[in-house]
């Protein structure tokens, strides 16, 4: 069981709040400018496929932008409320300890550096597109 002590658990929830605001501002800038920039006037009065297609790549970032944005908001959420469980700061995968130093860094994080790093050398190649 992780021994992190209300002082610790105080700096990891400033963190949390922290990032949790930047997120939602980040959110919101990106939902204005991508309001602002409509499809036509990305690709222009007279598209022609090359056009549409860059239209259609910078409108798909923006959304992917907003996405993961939302899903780490959704994550620092989830953390928040975990934040004062007894286990909050064991990894999810082996039930070790999580770092201060690390969770004071990725606040939302389930995993121990260890276990994150094996996490994403297995998961990597899932994000991959294959024609």
């Amino acid at each position: 069981m992780p021994a992190i002590s209300s002082a610790q658990k105080s700096q990891i929830e400033f963190a949390l709040t922290t990032r949790h605001a930047q997120l939602l501002a980040e959110i919101r800038e990106e939902l204005a400018q991508s309001g602002q920039q409509h499809f036509a006037d990305l690709a222009g009065e007279v598209a022609d496929v090359g056009d549409a297609s860059v239209a259609d790549l910078l409108v798909d970032q923006n959304i992917a932008i907003v996405r993961r944005q939302v899903e780490e908001l959704t994550r620092i959420e989830a953390a928040q409320k975990h934040l004062h469980d007894a286990d909050f700061g064991a990894c999810s995968e082996c039930g070790l300890d999580i770092s201060l130093q690390r969770l004071l860094v990725v606040p939302d994080a389930t995993r121990c550096i260890v276990c994150q790093g094996q996490h994403e050398k297995t998961y990597s190649h899932e994000s991959t597109p294959k024609l």
